[in-house]
């Protein structure tokens, strides 16, 4: 019990972390951060349940206040931002992420992981984040989904480095990586 605290805990602050990398504000107001990768990594190695978990713990974190996302914003007002719909996809994204390198038994694990993380942190934030910026910023779905497709090259090169470093954490200590231990 104490163990999944702490990895809930310490996927948490990973994102945290991630946010302190310099983010790049694209023209139309929406930034490239690292945080996204923090989403895939928590569902990758974490799983469903406590990657799922992890992301609520950040986002209750950023609701009170604490300025973890990138750029240093945090507060409620970040949940009516344009990239709302981002922010809120990002437990769903790590449980699905999650979903995937539990169930699907694919050989070997770090492409395990990084098809996982391209579905949850690519697929699952694209569809909120979409979504969202339609609402934040008044345009079309189809209008901003062309916006977004200016994430698409960093975000697969970020669900690649995921699965090389799941396959890497699943062979140096693979207690770390419950579920690989049952693949």
């Amino acid at each position: 019990m104490e163990r999944n605290v702490a990895q809930i805990a310490l996927f948490a602050a990973l994102i945290a972390a991630l946010g302190a990398i310099p983010q790049i504000t694209l023209a139309f107001g929406i930034p490239i951060t690292a945080q996204s990768m923090g989403v895939m990594l928590a569902g990758a190695v974490l799983g469903t349940k406590r990657g799922f978990l992890s992301m609520m713990l950040f986002l209750l974190l950023v609701a009170i206040g604490l300025p973890l996302l990138a750029g240093g914003r945090g507060g409620l007002g970040a949940f009516v931002a344009p990239t709302s719909g981002f922010l809120i996809a990002f437990p769903f994204g790590a449980f699905v992420t999650g979903l995937f390198v539990e169930k699907v038994r694919l050989r070997p694990i770090g492409l395990r992981a990084g098809i996982g993380a391209a579905l949850g942190g690519i697929l699952v934030l694209y569809a909120l984040g979409i979504l969202g910026m339609s609402i934040g910023l008044g345009k079309s779905i189809p209008e901003c989904a062309k916006l977004v497709m200016a994430f698409l090259p960093g975000d697969v090169l970020k669900a690649g480095v995921t699965g090389m470093l799941v396959a890497a954490l699943a062979k140096a200590r693979p207690q770390s990586v419950a579920w690989s231990v049952r693949a």
